[in-house]
């Protein structure tokens, strides 16, 4: 009898790294940048290809080249979670958080396209679809736009893509600039109007008085998300921002385990969790952390990366919506066949595309490659 996608193994891994320049300057609360790494796994059973990826620095490729390559290649190629597992039993001495859990990540994201594929099945069917359409917010606002490029961007969204809810981002220079803060913000009031829900994000660049003093301030702008008011390892002042303003405070971006999320819930720290399929474990752990905010009556939202998160997210019963950051849905759309519309404030999966339904476009993402692309095959272990 030959060989059947039952038992089907992971035959080979790639990785490759990819760094593309922003197209502007851009900037939030506590950092500036100019460039966005991406770094892409693939994994390979016969001719079917599964692929993953997540935000991170080049160390990431070393992880999986280094440390859970021998983990997945060689594996059952359908039980992703015993191979999650293994990648976070391997990891042990390491430590998961940052450069190490973003690799998981991409690893783990990688597996559920190649199962999906290798069952032909879109991923949100095979992960169990609560609804066909995924509410999505216009992301960018970087603080180091000036008005015209504000304007511009917010009204591409608004208008352009009829996206009902936008956010922007505040606590410049570390938020010694609270005046430019709220003239921005009122700038985006204005330009979006009154119907639409403004957001905003300060990448804990506030002290907490700071940040109420700064929120109450704006009352009259119906500002609706105040994302990490306050550094996210800050729980207890999460909580005060949260008891003392109107818009729902949100943090969780860099969470890296069922523990990390567990204690930000538990704190009554947010109002929404924020979990990032490309940093806490991939799909397998987003599933987890989605059920660990459920328990505690809150919903989940998707952080960055939306090709990424879209088609786990169409799983999540207590989903809130996704953020379309502008900084990866333009790399994304340029990698990727099958790219994603937002216009009427959602993405919706395709129906009958197997896996994530993406392609990667090689001519154009090896423009932008960064080194060499390693490859572990079975044979070779």
């Amino acid at each position: 009898m030959g060989t059947t996608v039952l038992d089907a193994t992971v035959e080979a891994i790639e990785v490759a790294v990819y760094t593309i320049p922003t197209d502007a300057p851009e900037a939030d609360g506590t950092l500036t940048w100019e460039a966005t790494t991406m770094v892409l796994v693939e994994v390979r059973s016969g001719e079917i290809c599964g692929t993953g990826w997540t935000y991170g620095p080049p160390a990431c490729a070393h992880v999986v080249t280094g440390q859970l390559a021998d983990v997945v290649v060689g594996g059952d190629a359908l039980d992703v979670t015993a191979a999650f597992d293994g990648m976070v039993t391997a990891v042990r001495n390491a430590g998961r958080p940052g450069a190490v859990g973003y690799a998981i990540s991409a690893v783990d994201t990688a597996l559920w396209d190649l199962k999906a594929r290798l069952l032909g099945l879109p991923l949100h069917r095979l992960l169990g679809a609560v609804r066909e359409a995924v509410p999505v917010y216009g992301s960018g606002g970087f603080t180091s736009y000036d008005e015209a490029r504000l304007r511009e961007q917010l009204t591409g969204w608004v208008s352009g893509q009829r996206i009902p809810r936008v956010k922007i981002k505040i606590g410049e220079s570390w938020g010694t600039n609270p005046a430019r803060d709220l003239a921005r913000m009122t700038q985006a009031r204005e330009v979006i109007g009154p119907s639409v829900e403004l957001f905003v994000d300060a990448n804990g660049g506030y002290e907490r008085k700071q940040a109420i003093r700064v929120m109450h301030a704006a009352a009259e702008l119906d500002i609706r998300w105040f994302e990490e008011p306050v550094s996210s390892d800050d729980l207890h002042g999460l909580r005060e921002v949260r008891r003392a303003v109107a818009p729902d405070v949100t943090a969780g971006e860099y969470g890296d385990s069922l523990a990390y999320f567990q204690r930000m819930c538990a704190a009554g720290a947010v109002d929404c969790l924020q979990a990032d399929v490309s940093r806490c474990g991939g799909i397998t752990e987003w599933l987890r952390v989605a059920a660990v905010a459920a328990a505690h009556q809150l919903e989940i939202s998707g952080h960055c990366a939306p090709h990424l998160h879209v088609h786990a997210a169409a799983a999540t019963p207590n989903l809130r919506h996704l953020e379309w950051f502008h900084d990866h849905v333009r790399i994304e759309q340029m990698f990727f066949d099958g790219a994603l519309d937002p216009t009427g404030g959602a993405l919706r999966p395709a129906p009958t595309a197997p896996g994530h339904g993406l392609r990667l476009r090689r001519e154009v993402a090896s423009r932008y490659q960064v080194g060499s692309t390693a490859c572990h095959e079975q044979n070779s272990r």
